[in-house]
C-alpha cells in the first residue's frame, strides 16, 4: 500500500505583479487604479514545478539570490496561493521562511511565544501552558518580560525554531536557520529535527550552506530562474551548483 506524500506539487508556477507606471503618490495610484490605468507586468518567481515529497525526507533547496527558494517555501507553508498548477500539502505545517517572522517588536518574549503558536494554528491556552519549556529550551527564561526588540538576532532564531518545533508538524520549513546562532544552538537544532523525522516529519531546508544541505539532505533540488535545474543526491546536486557559480 502507498503512502501519500506530504506535499506534492504538479506544475506549480507563481506570478507577482508589478506595476509598470511610477505614481508619484499614494492618492495617485488609487485614482489610475479605480480608472483602471495602471499597468502591471508579471514577474514569474516559480515556473512549472513538479514536486513529490517523501514522509520522513529531508529536502534541500539550493541555487542563488532570486531563484525562487522563498516563494517556494510560502507556498509549501500555505503563504501564498500558487498562480497556476496545483499543491497538496498534508497536515500540518511548521515554518520558519524569515528570521523574526510572526514577532511582534514591541511585545514581550512570553507574548510573541503565544503570539507564534497561534500563527501556527495552535491553541491560545495550549501554548501559553508550554512557555516555560520553550523558554528553557531556547534558553531565553530571563529574557521572557523583555521585549524582543532588544534580542539578538541569535535569540530571535533560538525563540522562533523552539515554538515552531514544540508541536511535532507533518511538515517543517526552515530556511537558514541552522546556520544563525551558536554552536551550541545549531547542535540543539539539527537534534530536534533528526527526532523530528525520526517520528515522520518531513522537513524543507533551504540554505546557502552547501555543506549543511550536502550533510543533512536526503535529497536536493536545484532551482535557478524559478525553475527545478535538477534534483537528487545531495553530493551530485551541490556539485553541480558550485561547478556552475565557480
Amino acid at each position: 500500500m502507498s503512502v501519500s506524500a506530504p506535499v506534492e506539487l504538479t506544475g506549480v508556477s507563481l506570478a507577482y505583479r508589478l506595476s509598470r507606471s511610477r505614481p508619484a503618490t499614494l492618492k495617485e495610484f488609487a485614482i489610475r487604479s479605480l480608472r483602471r490605468q495602471v499597468e502591471y507586468e508579471r514577474l514569474w518567481a516559480l515556473r512549472d514545478l513538479t514536486l513529490r515529497m517523501n514522509p520522513g525526507e529531508v529536502l534541500g533547496v539550493i541555487g542563488p539570490n532570486g531563484a525562487g527558494k522563498s516563494t517556494l517555501m510560502k507556498i509549501i507553508a500555505r503563504v501564498l496561493p500558487p498562480t497556476e498548477g496545483r499543491v497538496v500539502v498534508r497536515g500540518s505545517v511548521a515554518a520558519m521562511i524569515e528570521l523574526g517572522a510572526g514577532f511582534n517588536g514591541e511585545l514581550t518574549g512570553e507574548e510573541n511565544i503565544v503570539l507564534y503558536g497561534t500563527l501556527l494554528g495552535r491553541d491560545a491556552d495550549a501554548v501559553e501552558q508550554r512557555i516555560p519549556e520553550i523558554a528553557e529550551w531556547a534558553g531565553l527564561s530571563d529574557f521572557m518580560d523583555v521585549p524582543i526588540r532588544s534580542y539578538s538576532s541569535g535569540m530571535l532564531a533560538r525563540l522562533g525554531f523552539a515554538v515552531a518545533t514544540d508541536v511535532k508538524p507533518d511538515v517543517l520549513v526552515v530556511d537558514e536557520v541552522l546556520s544563525v546562532g551558536d554552536a551550541e544552538f545549531q547542535h540543539k537544532s539539527r537534534r530536534r529535527i533528526e527526532e523530528m523525522i525520526d517520528a515522520g516529519t518531513s522537513v524543507v531546508l533551504v540554505s546557502h550552506d552547501l555543506d549543511l544541505v550536502e550533510d543533512v539532505a536526503d535529497r536536493v533540488m536545484l532551482l535557478e530562474n524559478g525553475r527545478n535545474k535538477g534534483i537528487g543526491p545531495p553530493g551530485e546536486i551541490v556539485q553541480a551548483y558550485r561547478d556552475s557559480h565557480t
